[in-house]
Order: C-alpha cells, then sequence, then structure tokens
C-alpha cells in the first residue's frame, strides 16, 4: 500500500513539474520548493472554474500593481497577517502565487496550519504563468505586458513580456 502511495505521490509531483518548459527555472523551482504545499501547474489553474476560487497574491504591493493575475487579491508576504482572508471559507479553493512560488508557498503553510484545507501553490509563479503567454493586469484591471520582477537576478527566469525592477 505504501509503495503505491509512494508512487502516486512522484507521479503527481512530476506531472506538475514537467509543466515548466525551462529546464535551468525548473530546476531552481525544485531547489526552493518544500513540497509541504501540494502544486498546481499553470495548465491545471487555467481549466479551473475560475469563479469558485479565491486567487491570492503573497507578493508585496509594489509588484502587485505592476501586475497580477486577473481576479487577484494581494495579501502580501512580510506584513501579512490573517485578517485579510477572514472572509474565505475554510473549504475554498485557494491558490497562492507570488514571483516564482517561494513566498507563496510560506504563506500557503500559514493557511493550512489556520485551518484551510484546499489550498495549492502555483508552480513557477506569475514569472511562470507570464512565460507561458497567460494575461496579466494592472491595478486599472487593464491588461498589461509588464511584470515585476523583484530584482535584476530574478529578472532572468522571465522569458517573455516587459521585466520592471
Amino acid at each position: 500500500m505504501h509503495k503505491y502511495f509512494l508512487i502516486l505521490i512522484c507521479f503527481f509531483t512530476n506531472g506538475v513539474s514537467a509543466q515548466i518548459k525551462n529546464p535551468d527555472f525548473k530546476l531552481m523551482l525544485d531547489s526552493i520548493y518544500e513540497h509541504k504545499i501540494p502544486l498546481i501547474s499553470v495548465e491545471e489553474f487555467i481549466k479551473m472554474n475560475k469563479h469558485s476560487v479565491y486567487v491570492l497574491d503573497t507578493r508585496e504591493k509594489e509588484e502587485f500593481k505592476v501586475s497580477h493575475l486577473k481576479n487577484a487579491r494581494n495579501i502580501g508576504y512580510f506584513w501579512f497577517d490573517m485578517r485579510v482572508v477572514y472572509d474565505i471559507p475554510l473549504n475554498a479553493p485557494i491558490i497562492v502565487y507570488c514571483a516564482v512560488g517561494n513566498r507563496s508557498e510560506k504563506i500557503a503553510e500559514k493557511l493550512q496550519d489556520a485551518g484551510y484545507k484546499n489550498v495549492h501553490n502555483l508552480y513557477g509563479g506569475i514569472f511562470e504563468w507570464v512565460n507561458e503567454g497567460q494575461p496579466v493586469y494592472k491595478e486599472n484591471g487593464v491588461q498589461t505586458s509588464e511584470i515585476h520582477t523583484f530584482n535584476k537576478d530574478w529578472a532572468n527566469w522571465i522569458e517573455k513580456g516587459t521585466k520592471i525592477y
């Protein structure tokens, strides 16, 4: 039984990991994830019914203002407070993301510790979202090509869009 469970875990982890097309980016991502939170690929997220999903952006406000996923709620990272998610039901599907997934994984752990049962981390974060050609939006709802790269070093992982530091 445990053998089959382990195979199942490896299948799903590899399935999500295989979604990243840049092998160097994938290698970097796999080195930072602790894999405590289930991952969801860009492709899987696109297939979801977005009206029933809470999308939480765990980047800082400056990053969010440059661009974010449609209908995302900015909850931040450094000053994250559970009170900003008080209205989300504990069983609701939640997708968290940041630039590449490290900060969002930490926030997702806090959400799980608080009793949220259906939390997933967007594998590769907004960088992979943009690299896959998916749209991002400014604070006023207008689509943009700009993506906040956190800093010049992290900008190397962006293959599409206009890099903003």
